[in-house]
This record gives C-alpha cells, structure tokens and sequence, in this order.
C-alpha cells in the first residue's frame, strides 16, 4: 500500500496545500503528533486516527510505516516534513517493515511562512539552522552558526529556546555580532498563522535579549538586509544591476 508523509505548513491548517489536502482526503488512516491531528481532524470527520505526543517519533513513524502494509495511510507533519520533519526518520525505518510506497508531500515551512509575515527576508542567499541542541552538539551549532555568519548568509533559526535552553538564542547573537554590527536588521515571529500570531522587528543587539520560545521562528539579516516600511527585506539585487 502507500504512506503519504503530508507537510501541513504553518499555523491552523490554512496554508495546506491542495495536493496535501487530496492525500489526506485519499488516506485511510491519519497518524501524527497530537496537536497537528488536532488541527486537521475536524475538517476529516470519521477517519480513523493514530496520534502520539511529543518525543515519540520513532514509535509515530513505525505505527505508520506498518498500518501502511495494510492501506493508505498519512503522516502528518507541521511546516514541510523534509524540513526537521518525519520524512527522513520514516525512510530510515522503512526497511525494517514490508515494502510500502512513500511519497512525501511537501508543505510551507516556517522559515517562508514566518518570512512572508516579516516582509521579504530571505529574497537572497540564506542559511537554516536549528538552535535545539537534543540531537545536534551545541559545538557543531556554534560551528555552523559561525560559518554562516562569515559567509553573510541572512539567518533563520529554528527552536531557539525552551524552558531548558533558556540560552541559546543570546550565545547565537554573541558568535553572529563578532561578524556584523549591533544594528544589523533582525526579526521574528511567534505562533505562525496561528491565534497569538506575534511580530517582531528589532536590530541584533537587542535580539540577544528577546524573549521567544519553540514556537518563534527567528532571522538575523545579512549586511544587504533592511527595513522597509516597517518590513524586513533583504534585496536581491534587481535594481543594482
């Protein structure tokens, strides 16, 4: 049989794309993290659901993977499931369950969602990177962080704090302010599409300070980004040529 893995983009479910939303339609079965079911069910009434909660991935994609030699089955995922979402994990696994035919279907990510809310952040060269240090050493981040920053990437960071990693997002500003000014354009949104959406333009230096959490998505601008009428743009480079 098959296992879509369905990418349900940000917020409450209205950035869902068509194509997603005729795999969830065609499926048989919807398995996912508790509050993303939880954003689609009512608008598939009566379709049978398998849903775990948050630090249960291995197991989520294994129910998934074996209802699938059986029938038509989606793994939901917010943003797009390529994007640290349940693809990768569900392809890993894959082998150890009889063969299924998996398609993923890609969603709008945070980083786009969330820049499209700010303005225009991320027109030209950028770089993602998680602050979220449960799989990835803080060392290798910092790395990263460092390298892109060199580079005159514009910055989007992922996860850049909990109640555990109160931290992170002030030492992200430290390494990228070694490489550019105090008042280099940044933002961030909070709750993307969803109730208590929240934006925030601000520069680098008062960043290091700002209070976010795992549902913030943020951007630290390059040396070509600026503020225009309030937005975040980071030109690409039509009227220079």
């Amino acid at each position: 049989m098959k296992l879509y893995i369905v990418g349900l983009g940000p917020g409450g479910g209205q950035d869902l794309t068509l194509r997603a939303r005729d795999a969830l339609a065609e499926s048989d079965l919807l398995v996912g993290y508790t509050t993303y079911i939880d954003l689609i069910k009512t608008d598939f009434p009566g379709k049978p659901i398998l849903s775990t909660p948050m630090r249960r991935e291995e197991e989520r994609c294994r129910l998934a993977l074996q209802a699938a030699a059986e029938q038509t089955v989606a793994m939901v995922c917010s943003g797009d499931p390529g994007v640290y979402g349940m693809a990768s994990l569900c392809y890993e696994l894959a082998g150890e369950y009889p063969p299924v035919e998996i398609e993923v279907i890609p969603g709008v990510t945070a980083a786009t969602g969330g820049g499209a809310v700010l303005g225009a952040p991320l027109s030209h060269d950028f770089a993602v990177i998680s602050l979220s240090d449960l799989m990835t050493p803080m060392e290798v981040i910092e790395t990263r962080l460092d390298c892109a920053a060199r580079a005159d990437f514009v910055l989007c960071l992922y996860n850049p704090a909990s109640r555990r990693r109160k931290d992170h997002l002030r030492r992200a500003c430290d390494i990228v302010l070694r490489h550019r000014p105090p008042e280099t354009p940044c933002g961030y949104v909070q709750n993307i599409g969803r109730e208590g959406e929240r934006v925030v333009v601000l520069p680098l230096s008062q960043l290091r300070e700002a209070e976010v959490d795992m549902f913030t998505t943020v951007y630290i601008g390059s040396s070509q980004t600026k503020i225009i009428g309030g937005k975040l743009v980071t030109p690409r480079g039509y009227l220079q040529r």
